[in-house]
């Protein structure tokens, strides 16, 4: 007789294995009692131990290891979602980040930009490249679609565009809040190899990054004022929040609301008469 599963763990393994079509792993689908996966083939899938497995899904033996859980999620084709409640049932945490690179915004994320005609927002990766952007923020901030992408960077717009310098109302505490605040956001998503890149390519390009990078500060970057000298609208301050979005780790939205009436009454303006050539750098 089948021992029944003792523990959400082995239940929700259970349920994501016999939802699995055999015939698509290359497995005979003669003679199932049941649906789905036989368990020593998802320990095949995951290369594991059969009996090992059978006790995961009975509640026996303790927890795995992280790497065997990954195998697992693996050998079960899991999405990041089920992936992140695996270890939270394993563990009681989310799984360590790592991270991938992005795969871009859906047309829905971008329509949510759009609906947001009078606050410049923007999709950006852990890595601080920008990926996605809307009419507000293209004028008020920079026109992203006149750059190549790997200039689509915060921080090389930061560092190495004369222009940036110019419309901050202090450069410097910008530069070295942005520095803090990548240093928090890529660490968290995992991207190791990718800081390493770009910290070597902007310390070799800018003694000032480098120096600021030493410093070793970390700040957070949820929400704060930005204060900007804008060619066509004068000094304006909008105030940031950073939201997360949901099913994309990878990705944050960053939005800008005007932090007056008068300031918005202008940027409303802009949007509805300006052209997006003329924006200034963010």
């Amino acid at each position: 007789m089948l021992l029944q599963e003792t523990t959400p763990l082995g239940t929700f393994l259970r349920d994501r294995r016999m939802r699995l079509d055999p015939a698509t792993f290359g497995f005979s689908t003669g003679r199932r009692r049941t649906p789905g996966l036989r368990r020593e083939e998802v320990a095949q899938r995951a290369n594991i131990s059969p009996t090992w497995y059978t006790w995961l899904e009975q509640g026996r033996g303790g927890a795995p290891s992280a790497d065997v859980l990954e195998r697992i999620a693996t050998g079960l084709m899991l999405t990041e979602p089920e992936r992140e409640h695996l270890h939270i049932l394993a563990f009681g945490h989310p799984p360590e980040a790592r991270y991938r690179e992005p795969e871009g915004i859906t047309p829905r994320l971008q329509r949510v930009l759009d609906a947001i005609p009078a606050c410049p927002a923007m999709i950006r990766t852990a890595t601080w490249d920008i990926v996605a952007w809307n009419r507000a923020a293209a004028l008020v901030l920079l026109d992203y679609a006149t750059l190549p992408r790997p200039a689509r960077n915060i921080l090389r717009l930061m560092f190495s565009d004369s222009r940036v310098k110019a419309v901050q109302e202090d450069w410097r505490s910008v530069a070295r809040f942005v520095v803090g605040a990548f240093r928090a956001d890529a660490a968290r998503a995992g991207a190791g190899d990718e800081i390493r890149q770009l910290v070597e390519e902007l310390s070799a390009m800018s003694p000032e990054f480098a120096a600021m990078w030493r410093d070793n500060e970390v700040v957070g970057h949820g929400e704060g004022v930005k204060r900007l000298h804008h060619p066509e609208l004068g000094p304006i301050e909008l105030e940031f929040s950073t939201f997360a979005v949901e099913g994309r780790p990878d990705l944050n939205m960053l939005v800008y609301a005007p932090a007056t009436e008068d300031v918005a009454a202008r940027i409303q303006a802009l949007v509805a008469g300006g052209a997006a050539g003329q924006a200034a750098p963010s």
